[in-house]
């Protein structure tokens, strides 16, 4: 009875470092959301407050599930569903509010008259669906054939990303995929050769890029070549940050971010380093660091290959996106419409990424190197 208890209390148990530093991160969001209500509307501080309290019922719940059962019963059916949900995205899916894209990566549903993004939902499926596929062929992976297959499982779903024209997030998944890839023992001679294509096919790719989308590429790495246009968003974030010194302006005084496009959402990291100055900033950066470090060490003393695989695809996900992010907040790279993880606002992109938390807390809970011996 004593060790059926320890067993039931483990599998509640939340790793305490990665709930305090999203909690953080997450209270640090609605803080910001809140001194700036006034201009980006209460309708999007009672949605963050919403999806972040949701989140972590969520987080909660997938953490006493088992993942091992959750992953060998429906790994298929969670490929099978995702490559539907984003193939109806792309034919029925629209741009988000307000913005002047050809991105089709938002899909509306019709009876709660909400909008959700479906390919922040697939990377929880997709984590799941390929660390099962990378574990069953673990001792033939650098066989071309079985390579092939591993790669047609990935490319099905990055390819209807990248139809959808939302290039930020497809970027994101070549992270996942290279790093679990990595982890998964593939041979470096095959990472270099997909660099190497990747780098003979960027002619033919920059062909297939709508002209947004180039403007964005060209300007991005130079936007004072065009701080009229193109350049002057991630111009704009700079001088934001900029203008918050070292200890900020204030929760409510206002100041650049008003003027700033997405400063709820892509480009929060101004807003937020405004706000509250350059040790705002940084608390940012060390609480990211915090979980990425967390995550990889989960995955390290993870026994179990399909949890270590999914640990380092959630750790890939927060280094990819959070590296966009905040490069292109500062005017370093091309901005190209990427949320930051548990600040942005946009319910899909919180509840994902605490779903994703929460399935590392059920390898952490289920994993027994993090726990004592019962003597």
């Amino acid at each position: 009875m004593n060790r059926r208890n320890k067993s039931g209390a483990r599998t509640m148990r939340l790793d305490p470092i990665l709930f305090i530093a999203t909690a953080y991160l997450s209270v640090l969001s609605i803080l910001t959301v809140y001194g700036a209500v006034e201009n980006f509307g209460r309708i999007k501080l009672v949605m963050q407050i919403a999806m972040t309290l949701v989140g972590f019922v969520a987080m909660f719940i997938i953490s006493r599930i088992d993942y091992k059962f959750l992953i060998d019963r429906f790994w298929l059916y969670m490929l099978i569903g995702s490559v539907m949900l984003l193939a109806i995205t792309l034919i029925f899916g629209s741009t988000g509010d307000k913005m002047v894209t050809a991105n089709k990566s938002w899909l509306r549903i019709p009876v709660f008259g909400i909008a959700i993004q479906p390919s922040e939902f697939v990377k929880v499926a997709f984590l799941c669906s390929f660390s099962f596929h990378l574990n069953k062929v673990k001792d033939t992976i650098n066989k071309p054939k079985t390579l092939a297959w591993v790669l047609l499982h990935a490319f099905v779903v990055v390819g209807l990303i990248l139809l959808s024209g939302d290039l930020g997030v497809a970027l994101v998944y070549l992270g996942i995929i290279a790093v679990m890839l990595f982890c998964a023992g593939i041979s470096v001679w095959y990472l270099l050769l997909f660099a190497a294509i990747i780098v003979l096919a960027f002619p033919f790719i920059w062909d297939l890029l709508a002209p947004y989308q180039q403007s964005r590429i060209i300007f991005g790495f130079a936007p004072e070549l065009d701080p009229n246009n193109v350049g002057k968003q991630p111009l704009l974030s700079r001088e934001t940050i900029a203008a918050g010194g070292w200890f900020g302006i204030g929760l409510k005084t206002a100041g650049h971010y008003e003027d700033l496009a997405a400063s709820h959402t892509d480009f929060i990291f101004a807003t937020i380093c405004e706000k509250f100055g350059f040790v705002g900033g940084a608390s940012v950066v060390v609480a990211l660091s915090v979980i990425t470090v967390r995550l990889i060490t989960i995955a390290i003393k993870c026994r179990d290959n399909v949890g270590r695989l999914i640990c380092a695809g959630i750790a890939a996900i927060i280094i990819v996106q959070s590296m966009e992010n905040l490069w292109m907040c500062l005017a370093l790279v091309p901005v190209v419409g990427i949320t930051l993880p548990f600040l942005s606002c946009g319910g899909s992109s919180v509840l994902a990424m605490y779903l994703l938390i929460g399935l590392a807390n059920s390898v952490y809970a289920r994993e027994k190197s993090f726990y004592f011996k019962a003597t």
